[in-house]
């Protein structure tokens, strides 16, 4: 993993260490890169984004050799090998533990701690780059508006934009989507990504081995073939579902979509043809709208900093009680994007045993005062049953 230090495999001579990298304003005054292409992942949680990502890394090996990027710190498992894993370098559950959140909350600040360190990580992507890589395949975590609506993906979307050719593809479950609401609820969010992120987009419906896509293509295309299915659902969202179908007409007539197959590899030929004019749709659309956003921030930072003269009075900050400094100099070894707070303490045999004993126990007696309550209400039900009978005979 290149959470601190490049694979062995490479050249050090090209890689070397993170820690060498310059923080300032990194790469914006040498403009958007041809390669790597960044190729980020999105889809609604179950879609199969992560086995999506594994059979399209698979695909584009030969031809791309692709630079993969788990940006999910709360999968405890990947089915491809990552070059760079959120995992290596943010513990979630201490995330989760040492602020007092939930998951989505510890996803969420897992990715913003992620992103404290965005200039390593795009130094990372360039370099992949220029040692032959030109796809960069970036899996996002299952809660989709996680990613998508944070601060951290908003930061890591357009940091990527502005520096190398970046596209959205859109993993949509053909499966669930055979209801008309939950259809038009998949389009809705398409729609939003796509106007938030103004980047190419492709969607990619999954699952054709289980379900074939061509009845959601005709949805797309025939308003009132989408109608007559709407007409058989009895739902009391029928009618808002109907209005967003006519709205949303504009929004088909340029979505480009391709069914794929994640798990047998059917249509991944055709999704990369649609995937390398995304490429050329960047390049002639989209590049002059994100090399202006560049000279924008590089503008920015060469202006003068403004003098406290012209800063109108807001008030005193208030500490925060939490400590998220910088951590102390590791070595080569050691994560780097992880609080000093953070890091978890390690515990010996006995103590993880006297540990995992004790939830055992409380489990133990949890499940059986269930059993036991759950048996008494039952006993109850039948005494009176038997009671009524008894009174009726």
């Amino acid at each position: 993993m290149e959470n601190v230090a490049p694979s062995s495999s490479n050249s050090p001579s090209k890689a070397g260490k993170v820690d060498d990298i310059n923080m300032e304003g990194l790469s914006l005054h040498e403009g958007i890169r041809d390669w790597p292409v960044c190729i980020i992942v999105l889809g609604m949680a179950g879609s199969g984004k992560t086995t999506f990502t594994r059979s399209l890394i698979e695909h584009a090996q030969a031809q791309f050799n692709p630079y993969v990027v788990n940006l999910d710190p709360a999968c405890r498992e990947v089915p491809y090998a990552a070059h760079i894993d959120i995992r290596d370098t943010v513990n979630y559950k201490e995330v989760m533990k040492q602020y007092q959140l939930g998951p989505n909350g510890g996803i969420v600040t897992a990715l913003n701690m992620f992103t404290t360190k965005m200039p390593k990580f795009t130094e990372l992507v360039r370099r992949a780059g220029e040692r032959g890589h030109k796809w960069c395949i970036i899996d996002t975590p299952g809660q989709i508006e996680v990613f998508t609506w944070s601060a951290s993906g908003n930061i890591i979307t357009e940091g990527l934009a502005t520096m190398f050719p970046t596209i959205i593809v859109y993993v949509m479950d053909v499966v669930r989507s055979a209801c008309p609401t939950t259809f038009m609820s998949n389009m809705l969010y398409a729609c939003s990504i796509l106007y938030k992120t103004r980047l190419p987009f492709l969607v990619a419906l999954n699952k054709i081995d289980l379900k074939d896509c061509g009845f959601i293509q005709d949805w797309m295309t025939d308003f009132e073939v989408y109608q007559d299915a709407l007409e058989q659902e009895q739902s009391f969202v029928n009618n808002l579902t109907r209005t967003m179908s006519l709205t949303l007409d504009t929004f088909y007539e340029n979505l480009v979509t391709c069914g794929v197959s994640a798990k047998t590899g059917v249509g991944y030929a055709k999704l990369l043809q649609h995937m390398l004019d995304c490429v050329a749709e960047y390049e002639r659309d989209y590049k002059p709208v994100y090399e202006k956003m560049r000279l924008q921030r590089l503008a920015e930072q060469l202006a003068p900093a403004a003098t406290a003269a012209h800063i109108d009075e807001a008030g005193t900050a208030v500490p925060m009680g939490l400590d998220l400094s910088e951590p102390t100099n590791q070595d080569d070894n050691s994560v780097f994007l992880m609080a000093p707070s953070l890091v978890p303490q390690q515990m010996n045999a006995d103590e993880t045993e006297l540990e995992l004993d004790s939830k055992g126990k409380v489990e133990e007696q949890n499940f059986q005062s269930f059993v036991q309550t759950h048996m008494s209400a039952q006993q109850s039900k039948r005494d009176k049953q038997q009671r009524n009978q008894e009174t009726k005979s």
